[in-house]
């Protein structure tokens, strides 16, 4: 019967031979004891020898294994060969956005609740977008950090805080011999753009940013194509339609001096029939005195404005049959700029719109990479939240009720906006405003505005009476009537510091900005990926522009920028278009 090992025999020991047969092994062999008992604790070592370096060897390997894994998370690997990058920037729009567009599209289109947006199906992660200088960032210094891979304080454009510039990703792509291009629904001028193409201490300064993205900066034209608004910025002073404080035409100098093709009209976009023929470039499109008219007010100005997703389709078209016999292809920045305005606003019936039409721009994109012979990737986000929104409203003291309502949204085919700016109209028309009585302006504030554009048939004699006392606040007036019958909840008029999502296509790489991180992150993403040297165009930036510290405190920067919104709905306001006339 085999004998049992004890609980204390030792795994390695060899108990294959009991003592008696070892002896007499080795009386046959003619050894004795001493040399039996040398070569078993020789084979013992041995054993615990190549046992100890098996478990080395496989401790090895999975510390290998682990930084390998690590390794290709955290450090870029570039891509090899052509490739295009697509950036595509969602102002304003945080989380909260993505949800009460998905229930308003489920609720108008007739969807059950499991279907989504082409965004929530690329969902990569979050962005945390403190600035420099505040823990509430402006998209001047968010769109630096995007552009630039760097922190800097609100207001700046491409220009860190000791005052000297920083080379773009959109500059780097230029020198390195791609195309590029910049497609918003705001003044081309506005800061998103801006950080991409020029550098100034202040956001405010538009009139310079127009001419350095022409060319007339410090690195000469590194834009071959631009879509958007803000043509007032072109356009020298005393000339219809011009907000510059001078008169230089930089319309003029961008054609005359640096080969710009220039069209200003949507006959002029549609000429191009959406990229389907060959487009001129370097070709600048201003389809707007300065921003585009919310997309809700848009659809209804289709003759006039061309949509988001139609410019960005045609932006697209034309970088690739420019780079079709390069070797380099595309860097194109798209911003869906007014989504940002509908949330300053408090408009939630302008913001689902506005988000909507994104979506639809950023399905076009994912659908080109997928069909795309060339390699690319797309990245997406929001340079901050704006408005505090909450799907979420208490209307009354009592426990809040569960619920909000998208018919109220659905309900209304004008943004509070447009409807302001048609009852000042509507005042400066008048040849006497002070002769208009208090009944007179309430019936036609009620019959020509709120009922037919907002969808609001029982407003209250309180809520009238509050528009014809303070007319000059009649947008967040009118928007504010929208927002408590659909019970959403906004807590500011400004920005919030709410991490905003990442949406990516996936592809080489993009694993580097999966989960959380800080939107600089992003910003050296978008270089990394297409290989470009951003280092040496900061240095050439420097050498040229020859920057020296400034003595003005961050502190007063960032008051200036605090009234830059303010100033710009004064502006709007007080330019009374042709659009509602039109319309």
């Amino acid at each position: 019967m085999p004998r049992r090992a004890s609980a204390t025999t030792p795994l390695l020991a060899d108990d294959r031979h009991d003592s008696a047969s070892e002896s007499e092994d080795d009386a046959l062999r003619g050894s004795s004891a001493s040399a039996h008992t040398g070569r078993s604790l020789y084979m013992r070592l041995r054993e615990v020898f190549l046992f100890g370096w098996a478990l080395l060897a496989t401790a090895g390997i999975l510390i290998m294994a682990v930084w390998v894994s690590h390794n290709s998370q955290t450090h870029f690997s570039k891509p090899a060969g052509k490739r295009n990058l697509i950036f595509m920037v969602s102002d304003g729009m945080g989380p909260a956005s993505l949800s009460l567009t998905r229930s308003f599209r489920q609720y108008t289109e007739g969807l059950e609740y499991g279907d989504t947006l082409t965004l929530d199906k690329h969902f990569w992660g979050s962005s945390r977008t403190r600035s420099s200088s505040s823990l509430v960032t402006d998209s001047a210094a968010g769109a630096t950090a995007f552009s630039c891979g760097k922190k800097s304080y609100n207001g700046a454009i491409s220009i860190l805080p000791d005052k000297t510039p920083c080379g773009t990703v959109l500059e780097a792509a230029k020198r390195a011999g791609f195309v590029t291009g910049l497609v918003v629904t705001t003044d081309i001028t506005d800061a998103t753009p801006a950080c991409f193409a020029s550098h100034v201490d202040l956001r405010e300064q538009e009139d310079e940013i127009a001419m350095q993205e022409v060319g007339e900066g410090p690195l000469g034209r590194v834009v071959d194509l631009m879509f958007g608004g803000g043509r007032c910025h072109f356009l020298p002073n005393g000339t219809e339609g011009s907000c510059r404080a001078d008169d230089v035409d930089v319309v003029d100098i961008a054609k005359s001096q640096h080969g710009w093709n220039y069209i200003d009209s949507r006959a002029g976009f549609d000429a191009l029939w959406e990229g389907k023929v060959d487009i001129p470039l370097p070709m600048l499109g201003l389809f707007a005195d300065t921003d585009f008219p919310f997309e809700l007010d848009r659809r209804n100005m289709n003759e006039v404005y061309p949509s988001l997703s139609e410019m960005a389709k045609t932006a697209i078209r034309a970088l690739e049959k420019a780079t079709v016999n390069s070797d380099k292809g595309f860097f194109l920045m798209i911003e869906g700029s007014r989504i940002d305005h509908a949330g300053h606003g408090n408009d939630p019936a302008a913001q689902v719109r506005e988000v909507l039409e994104y979506d639809k721009a950023f399905k076009f994109v994912i659908d080109f990479l997928k069909e795309s012979k060339t390699e690319g990737v797309l990245v997406a986000t929001s340079d901050h939240e704006t408005g505090g929104l909450s799907i979420a409203r208490q209307n009354t003291p009592g426990y809040p009720e569960y619920l909000w309502y998208p018919a109220v949204l659905a309900n209304a085919s004008s943004s509070s906006e447009y409807l302001a700016k048609k009852l000042h109209r509507h005042i400066a028309s008048l040849e006497d405003p002070s002769m208009l009585s208090v009944e007179e302006l309430t019936t036609y504030i009620n019959d020509e505005l709120v009922v037919p554009g907002l969808g609001i048939s029982d407003a209250s004699d309180s809520e009238l009476a509050e528009i014809v006392k303070s007319t000059e606040s009649a947008q967040p007036l009118l928007a504010k009537m929208v927002s408590v019958r659909a019970q959403i909840g906004w807590s500011t008029h400004g920005h919030s510091a709410v991490d905003v999502n990442v949406y990516s296509s996936g592809g080489p790489g993009t694993e580097e900005i999966r989960g959380n991180r800080e939107n600089s992150e992003i910003g050296q993403f978008l270089r990394n990926y297409i290989d470009v040297d951003v280092e040496a165009i900061t240095k050439e930036l420097v050498e040229k522009m020859d920057r020296k510290p400034s003595f003005q405190s961050v502190e007063a920067t960032t008051a200036k920028e605090g009234d830059h919104w303010a100033a710009h709905e004064d502006f709007e306001m007080r330019r009374l278009t042709n659009d509602i006339e039109s319309s």
